[in-house]
């Protein structure tokens, strides 16, 4: 008998074992969503300051951790921290267009408060940039007093759709790596399922509100697009950094980052559809 060699499985227990690791987090993600979708959505329908608060929160946490991923002290992270919660402030308090003209200036602010420090200065200020405009953005949406929530709610389905749809179909389909330099996990079929999630879910939200899905599907498109690039951006950040997770707080998922990579860049997109349709215009009108 040969030693050093293990038994031979068949080769259906082997793709059982494959298809069990490929879906391994798919139960913590759904236990994830079923807490933190209803408390999203439940402060996005009373909206005011209860919608302000939870973004204030999200933007704190997600400071945080882009700091702690670019490595920089406790001080210079509160800049950060800081300069984002400015502009929600600012954003809220309506007065979005000066929020927009700050955010040059605390990018220069961010990194001279983090100059002389370790770490990544330069990428610590440059999140100023990532995350404000989120940030100003989810507050003027939600302020519009006519289709602010409706238009809000579709960013948010439209993303949440195409995070599920992705996930779903790269881990089904698999196939060709959709960019195996910056994302070795992400697939075209992936991309794809994504994107076609994303334009059912804005679909059938509209349809519901007595609209026309076939304009939802048009207003889905740019919007899935921007949030798998967003993904894809912060995927490419990571690795440049040389981490899995942004982060441990949402099991299943890893780090504020890692979940709210998508609304991070589709959100700003959005308030500017909805800028130049007007702001009692719903997005897919």
């Amino acid at each position: 008998m040969r030693r050093g060699v293990g038994p031979i499985l068949p080769e259906s227990l082997l793709m059982s074992a494959d298809a069990s690791r490929r879906w391994s987090d798919l139960r913590t993600r759904v236990i994830s969503a079923a807490v933190l979708v209803p408390v999203g959505l439940g402060c996005l329908y009373l909206g005011g300051p209860v919608w302000e608060a939870l973004l204030l929160v999200a933007c704190v946490g997600l400071a945080s951790e882009w700091a702690r991923l670019c490595a920089v002290p406790r001080l210079p992270a509160a800049s950060l921290a800081g300069s984002v919660a400015l502009c929600l402030a600012l954003s809220a308090a309506g007065r979005p267009g000066l929020a927009v003209a700050a955010l040059v200036p605390l990018v220069g602010l961010v990194w001279l408060a983090v100059q002389g420090s370790a770490g990544r200065p330069l990428a610590a200020a440059a999140g100023v940039l990532w995350l404000a405009p989120a940030a100003i953005a989810l507050v003027w949406l939600r302020t519009g007093s006519v289709a602010g929530l409706g238009n809000v709610l579709f960013l948010l389905i439209v993303v949440w759709s195409s995070d599920i749809g992705a996930y779903m179909a790269g881990r089904w389909i698999g196939g060709p790596k959709l960019a195996p330099a910056i994302s070795p996990a992400k697939t075209w079929a992936g991309a794809l399922g994504g994107l076609l999630a994303a334009m059912a879910g804005g679909a059938v939200l509209v349809a519901a509100r007595g609209g026309a899905p076939l304009a939802a599907v048009a207003a889905a498109v740019p919007l899935a697009m921007l949030a798998q690039a967003g993904d894809l951006l912060e995927s490419g950040v990571k690795r440049w950094i040389g981490v899995k997770d942004s982060g441990w707080l949402i099991p299943g998922h890893g780090g504020l980052l890692d979940r709210l990579d998508g609304v991070l860049a589709a959100a700003p997109a959005a308030a500017l559809f909805a800028w130049c349709l007007g702001a009692a215009t719903f997005l897919w009108q």
